[in-house]
């Protein structure tokens, strides 16, 4: 199992600044990947193509671009481009977002996202291929018809002609996608104990392209805390799992809400979500079950992470992403290096 870093999207309480220094203290520690988010404010290939030129060996991917904010060339133009000014580094990571920011921010109907990220997906994989680009999809069609437009074919030549391609998948029905078309996975809330499930539906869209789960990149990203007493350290994730289960999305359309559900804690999610629309985000947070958040973080003191990273690459996982949930530059740093020193206490790192 590798290390990555998840640096999420630029907020109130962060900068570009201590995004690079995590960033280059991951290359140092030979983290294998860091990825970087967006949702409606600081995008992520802008972010990556400024680590990209400022790192050494670490591959920098996205988590995610989302796929109404672009065209599918644009993507492809984008991830190319990235590729070449990193030599060969980036990993382009895919997602629909939710239909509040699709719609509400790019003016994109998030209707049937199975099918527009299949088509999105050919013709990203046809354009950074250098093929000419002619499709004839039920959402995407190229050239226009009836147009003067003529179907093209990517104009520089980027190291490699295949990027690695990922999906941000949390539902059955897009995991079993995922595992058909990409060649890694990004979840979220994940745990072990409930991988088999994950993984079968991936396992079925392998089989689908004559494909075996080895050599997929089963990439979960998750929320560390070093310290002393698990509680106490399960406290700073709270927030970020009530933000979730109970704000993201709107009551009938919350992927990870209904994620949670099915991980067994349907009533809890339920409450959270009921607390958290009623504006009351400090009671949601306390409703979020202590167990739910130990099940999808690393809490605790090196030791207890070391044998729960045991877990997770036992459960499948290939590249483990850390979240970092710390008060400054320096404790991140810190926690990036003792995450490198509990995976090497684990004995389950490459």
């Amino acid at each position: 199992m590798r290390l990555g870093l998840s640096l999420g999207y630029q907020t109130a309480w962060s900068t570009p600044a201590d995004h690079l220094a995590l960033a280059q203290e991951a290359d140092r520690l030979g983290y294998s990947v860091v990825w970087a988010a967006e949702a409606y404010g600081s995008d992520s290939p802008s972010m990556l193509a400024w680590m990209a030129g400022q790192t050494q060996r670490i591959d920098v991917g996205s988590a995610v671009m989302q796929i109404p904010a672009r065209t599918p060339a644009a993507t492809a133009m984008t991830a190319a481009t990235i590729d070449a000014l990193s030599g060969g580094r980036f990993r382009l990571g895919l997602g629909v977002s939710g239909p509040q920011v699709s719609e509400g921010w790019h003016g994109v109907r998030f209707a049937k996202p199975l099918g527009r990220t299949r088509e999105f997906v050919d013709i990203v994989k046809l354009a950074v291929a250098r093929k000419e680009v002619a499709y004839d999809g039920e959402h995407y069609t190229l050239p226009l018809p009836d147009g003067p437009g003529k179907a093209l074919r990517l104009s520089f030549h980027p190291p490699r002609e295949h990027i690695p391609i990922y999906l941000a998948a949390v539902g059955p029905k897009n995991l079993e996608l995922a595992g058909e078309i990409a060649d890694g996975w990004l979840a979220v809330f994940y745990a072990p104990e409930f991988a088999d499930e994950h993984l079968a539906a991936v396992a079925a869209g392998r089989a689908k392209a004559g494909k075996e789960l080895a050599g997929f990149d089963v990439v979960p990203s998750v929320p560390v805390v070093i310290g002393d007493d698990v509680a106490s350290c399960a406290e700073l994730v709270r927030w970020y799992a009530a933000l979730y289960v109970g704000g993201m999305g709107s009551r009938t359309q919350n992927f990870y809400n209904q994620l949670a559900t099915r991980m067994g804690y349907g009533d809890a999610a339920r409450e959270v979500q009921d607390l958290y629309l009623a504006k009351r985000q400090r009671d949601a947070a306390a409703a979020v079950p202590m167990e739910f958040i130990d099940r999808t973080s690393l809490l605790g003191p090196k030791e207890r992470i070391a044998e729960r990273m045991r877990e997770y690459a036992a459960s499948g996982v290939t590249t483990l992403s850390v979240t970092l949930f710390v008060a400054d530059r320096d404790s991140g740093v810190q926690t990036l290096r003792t995450v490198a020193e509990a995976l090497d206490l684990s004995g389950v790192g490459e």
